[in-house]
């Protein structure tokens, strides 16, 4: 099959590029800037933005199924940058499918769509989407991730996959967040209560959505349906945290702060950074103070039925993985 990666340079969609085209598929990739790692695979390009609607349905064309990987993602920014990628661009890209009659769309959600600051432990995809959101990026992808759904009909499959925490070698967000923060000494634990929760190493999330793509199609049970993903090992946030500090050769964190505090200062730092008009993002906001003081784990009971997901990679693996990387780097 020909197959439209979007954001297929980021940490996900190039893992998922790799697999498409270890299996021989054809793949092309959309995204705002060129990957030299990519071309070496013989991957094709297209250049554009998500916002651009004929530059996406130029990517689209030719192609059988689209993987929408690429969001604006962070805990901090302008609502319109959240909208403009995650939503728009959503929009944009379930058009092209519907004018070039491409018949399967897997879309990249996030568990946080679903997140309205307490704990989640062991919640199914019955859970509904909060009222609230203390963070523009699960607002813009819980309405993204709806507009996904809502598209499935008797034309085009879609699915919507939550990945939680995606993490491993040649991550570019979560691994390198901790590590500079761990270096300098910037990290608290949040509480003392021990929170689950469970995340999910890079080649797990690629290969699910290989195996959702597989098994989905016009009135398919995968069809118009939202499925968490994660390792099926939920562990003690700090121990995830202290593990991949010493996967970087880093101390652990020993330090702690309450909930509460935690979370007021966030409030006072975003009032401080809008009112102020600041460049970067608060070292705390009140959507990151709830996260890391309640517990996520999911039951994937849907996944492993619906299209036979199963970790192949163990969290023990995945971290002696990522330690041999970064010792390389």
């Amino acid at each position: 099959m020909k197959a439209l990666v979007t954001g297929g340079g980021g940490f996900l969609g190039k893992a998922i590029v790799r697999l498409l085209h270890e299996r021989g598929d054809g793949v092309r990739s959309f995204s705002r800037n060129e990957h030299p790692a990519l071309a070496k695979m013989g991957v094709e390009h297209c250049r554009g933005e998500l916002d651009d609607a004929e530059a996406v349905k130029h990517a689209a064309a030719g192609c059988d199924i689209v993987f929408h990987v690429a969001a604006k993602a962070g805990v901090w920014g302008p609502y319109e940058e959240f909208y403009r990628v995650n939503v728009l661009g959503t929009r944009h890209i379930i058009d092209a499918c519907q004018h070039h009659g491409i018949q399967r769309l897997v879309y990249t959600s996030s568990p946080s769509v679903v997140f309205d600051g307490s704990d989640m432990q062991g919640v199914d995809e019955s859970l509904p989407y909060p009222e609230h959101f203390e963070a523009f990026y699960p607002q813009t992808k819980a309405v993204s991730e709806q507009l996904v759904l809502q598209a499935n009909d008797q034309n085009l499959a879609t699915v919507a996959l939550r990945p939680h925490l995606i993490w491993g070698p040649e991550d570019n967000h979560l691994v390198p967040r901790i590590l500079e923060r761990g270096a300098r000494g910037a990290l608290r634990k949040i509480g003392t209560r021990e929170c689950l929760v469970d995340t999910i190493y890079i080649d797990n999330a690629a290969l699910a959505h290989l195996q959702a793509a597989d098994h989905l199609g016009i009135g398919s049970g995968v069809a118009g349906k939202a499925y968490f993903l994660s390792q099926g090992e939920p562990l003690p946030i700090w121990e995830v945290v202290n593990r991949i500090l010493a996967a970087g050769g880093l101390p652990p964190v020993t330090r702690t702060i309450s909930p509460a505090l935690a979370y007021n200062i966030g409030a006072v730092l975003e009032k401080v950074y809008t009112l102020f008009k600041l460049e970067g993002e608060p070292r705390m906001t009140r959507f990151v103070a709830r996260e890391l003081s309640t517990a996520h784990w999911f039951d994937l009971s849907a996944a492993r039925r619906d299209f036979d997901y199963q970790a192949v990679v163990s969290f023990d693996e995945g971290i002696e993985r990522l330690r041999a990387w970064l010792a390389a780097k």
